[in-house]
């Protein structure tokens, strides 16, 4: 632990990084712990999704509002939208003194549309405008994944003055995409007389994910096993620099536009060989988000010490790591494809999991 007498997440604070918590369920809200992490560890937002609230349906903790809706004849996929909403919702209220200090640059909480839309861009649109509409927050964000299909979406929502958080980013070349989605969506809404000072997004890069399938693909010992996903995210970050300055980025910035940040999503360490901090360590840097699950949390009050602009570090050994995959007979484009299609997959799984644990536990309360 540090001996600062701070937190060493707040400390990512000092260092232009926003920590968010990568967790969201009822009991962390009314039991005040949520309110306790933003208060003394500096939590900027929350992200949530299937998966989470999976997890979280499991227990006893929604069961007065799951039998409450099934009495008044809801379906269970009503019910599971009510639930996920509601505490989006909350979260957001708690968040809300960091949107208002922040003067709208923080204090995010994010809700995912369906996954099942994943390829759909008109359900797509038309489900993120509803959730938008719904809560009517100014600190909400939806979640729209960066398949070819959301990028479309992404441009459109943008362009409607909504806040996006663009998940399920992997490859370079689809950071591309989304960041022009982006700038072109400001453009039409600029071009529309809209405030672009309103708007806000994030674009979660993910990367444990990559070193799993990297590491999968590369032979035993190769010296890139465990460096790919930083050396990927450090690029990418390189990639926003470039995007985020010059003649089409500046009449933007001009009118109070906001820049698109760098969200470092699945930064948990799945391999027990590699630091559990790993993840947190090499990605700190200015104008950028991480999301830290519990187990981060953790670990980094317990034994972290995050260090200044780690990110802006060896990019060139980032870029020879990137090059090195070819000779190492892994196909970069193939690799971040294959996660893109699992990733898609693996939040559309857990949602109709949500659904079905949800409709359990509907039955067993009503009868």
């Amino acid at each position: 632990m540090t001996t600062s007498g701070k937190s060493p997440i707040a400390r990512l604070l000092d260092y232009g990084q926003s920590p968010w918590y990568d967790n969201l369920r009822r009991r962390l809200i009314e039991e005040g712990e949520l309110a306790r992490l933003v208060a003394e560890d500096g939590i900027r937002g929350v992200t949530s999704n299937p998966t989470i609230f999976e997890k979280a349906v499991a227990g006893e903790e929604y069961d007065a509002p799951v039998a409450e809706r099934a009495k008044q004849g809801l379906s269970t996929e009503e019910i599971g939208w009510m639930l996920t909403t509601t505490d989006v919702a909350e979260a957001c209220e708690v968040l809300r003194p960091v949107f208002e200090e922040s003067g709208g640059g923080d204090g995010f909480v994010s809700l995912e549309v369906s996954p099942d839309l994943a390829h759909d861009t008109e359900g797509t649109i038309e489900q993120a405008r509803a959730l938008h509409q719904r809560l009517a927050l100014p600190n909400l964000m939806v979640k729209i994944p960066a398949t070819a299909e959301g990028v479309p979406a992404i441009e459109a929502m943008i362009g409607e003055g909504r806040n996006i958080n663009v998940t399920l980013i992997f490859s370079l070349q689809r950071h591309a995409e989304v960041i022009d989605a982006y700038l072109s969506g400001l453009e039409h809404l600029a071009e529309a007389g809209g405030n672009l000072a309103q708007v806000n997004s994030v674009a979660s890069f993910f990367v444990s994910r990559v070193d799993t399938e990297a590491d999968r693909r590369l032979p035993p010992g190769h010296p890139l096993r465990g460096k790919v996903a930083v050396a990927n995210a450090k690029l990418a970050y390189q990639l926003f620099k470039e995007c985020f300055s010059g003649e089409r980025w500046e009449p933007l910035a001009a009118r109070g536009a906001r820049l698109q940040r760098p969200l470092w999503a699945s930064t948990s360490t799945k391999n027990p060989e590699y630091s559990d901090t790993l993840y947190i360590d090499e990605l700190v840097g200015r104008n950028t988000v991480n999301t830290l699950a519990p187990a981060s949390i953790e670990a980094l009050k317990d034994h972290g010490n995050p260090q200044p602009d780690t990110i802006e570090r060896d990019v060139e050994g980032a870029r020879a790591v990137i090059d090195g995959l070819v000779e190492a007979g892994v196909d970069y484009d193939d690799l971040t494809a294959t996660l893109e299609h699992e990733g898609v997959d693996a939040f559309a799984r857990s949602y109709h999991d949500f659904l079905a644990a949800l409709d359990k536990r509907r039955e067993q309360l009503v009868t």
